[in-house]
C-alpha cells in the first residue's frame, strides 16, 4: 500500500477501536505516517519503543492495600483523555514481551487498567526480509491486529520532500533515478531511503556546497547511491541558470536533458513561497511537455496552494484536468 492510501485507512479505522498494525522496511516512513495522521487529528502519541520493554513493564508492579495486591500500571499508559498508544518496532520485541501484550490489545485492559474509550492502538515494525531484528509475532497477537503493508511510492514521497523543504537538488534527483529512493542492495551501513535522503537534505544545510560534503554523503545513503547523485549534481543544470530562466519565462530557452527539466521543476517548487516564482512556474507550464507540466503543476500546488490562482495554470489545468489531482 503507498503511504496515501495507509493514511486514508487510518483516518477511517481510527473511528473504531481494532489495533492496526504497519508493516514496512527500515527508514521508508512507518512513524512518521502515524504522528502525521495524529498531529492532523489533534491527537497526543503516546510513543513505546517494544524492545526496550520487560515482560512485566506493562502489568506494572503490584503493591499492597489493605492486605491485598493491588498492580500499579506503568506511568506510561494514559489514564484519560484520547490519543494513540504506538508501539513502535514491535515485532523485535522478545517473545514474551510481545505475550503481555496480549491482553491490552484484544481486551483493551491489563489486569485491573483499562485503555480509556479515546485510545487506538497502533503499532509498527520491520520485515524479516529487510535485514531487521525481529521476532516472529505470535498468532495469538497477530490475529489481534489489522495488518497494513508500507510500500515506498515515489510521487507520494515527493509530496511530503516538497511540503517538507527538502532539498531540491534531491528531489530533481529522486525524479530521474525513482530506485533509489529506497535500496538495500548494500545495507551493510548507509543505504538509501526516505529517511536517509531527508539526512542527506539536513546535511547539506550544513555544509552548504555538495563538494564539501562527499565523504558524508557516501554515509548517509552509501557509495553506490552517493556515486550517482554526485554525478547529477555535477551536471545538473546551474542554479544561475535557473534564475535565467525565472526572469524570462516565456523566452528563455529551457533545458533539454530530462535531469535539467526535473531539477529546474524541483527548484521551482522549493522557491513556490516566492509570488515572482509561482508566476514564472504558470509560465513554464505549457513549454514543457506535458507530463512534466503536471509534474511541475502538482508540485506547485503542493509547495503553496495559491499557485491555483495563476491564470495559466487555470487554463493549464482546464486542459489537463483529469491528470492534475
Amino acid at each position: 500500500m503507498t503511504p496515501t492510501r495507509i493514511k486514508e485507512i487510518l483516518d477511517k479505522l481510527l473511528i473504531g477501536t481494532w489495533p492496526i498494525f504497519i508493516w514496512g522496511a527500515p527508514g521508508v516512513g512507518k512513524s512518521s505516517l502515524v504522528r502525521l495522521v495524529a498531529d492532523e487529528k489533534k491527537l497526543p502519541v503516546i510513543d513505546i519503543r517494544a524492545p526496550l520493554l520487560d515482560p512485566t513493564d506493562i502489568r506494572g508492579v503490584p503493591s499492597v492495600v489493605d492486605g491485598k495486591a493491588v498492580w500499579s500500571p506503568p506511568s506510561f499508559l494514559p489514564r484519560g483523555g484520547e490519543g494513540i498508544l504506538f508501539f513502535d518496532e514491535l515485532n523485535a520485541a522478545p517473545p514474551l514481551v510481545q505475550a503481555s501484550l496480549y491482553q491490552l490489545t484484544l481486551d483493551r485492559a491489563v489486569g485491573e487498567y483499562r485503555l480509556p474509550d479515546g485510545w487506538r492502538i497502533v503499532a509498527a515494525g520491520n520485515r524479516a526480509q529487510d535485514a531487521s531484528i525481529v521476532h516472529r509475532m505470535p498468532a495469538a497477537l497477530s490475529n489481534r491486529f489489522i495488518h497494513l503493508d508500507f510500500e515506498v511510492n515515489v510521487d507520494d514521497w515527493r509530496g511530503w520532500a516538497i511540503k517538507n523543504g527538502i532539498n531540491p537538488l534531491i528531489t530533481g534527483f529522486i525524479g530521474t533515478r525513482p530506485d533509489l529512493i529506497f535500496s538495500m542492495k548494500n545495507a551493510d551501513r548507509g543505504f538509501p531511503t526516505p529517511r536517509s535522503w531527508h539526512m542527506l537534505s539536513d546535511a547539506l544545510k550544513s555544509f552548504g556546497d555538495v563538494s564539501k560534503a562527499l565523504d558524508v554523503i557516501i554515509g548517509i545513503v552509501g557509495e553506490g547511491a552517493a556515486v550517482e547523485f554526485l554525478g547529477y549534481t555535477a551536471q545538473a543544470i546551474s542554479e544561475e541558470t535557473i534564475k535565467e530562466i525565472i526572469a524570462n519565462p516565456e523566452t528563455a530557452e529551457l533545458p533539454t536533458s530530462i535531469a535539467d527539466q526535473y531539477a529546474l521543476i524541483s527548484y521551482l517548487a522549493h522557491k513556490a513561497e516566492d509570488a515572482k516564482i509561482r508566476k514564472a512556474a504558470g509560465s513554464i507550464l505549457s513549454r514543457l511537455s506535458p507530463e512534466l507540466g503536471v509534474l511541475l503543476a502538482r508540485d506547485m500546488m503542493r509547495a503553496n496552494a495559491r499557485f491555483a490562482i495563476e491564470k495559466t495554470y487555470l487554463e493549464f489545468a482546464a486542459k489537463h484536468h483529469e491528470f492534475i489531482q
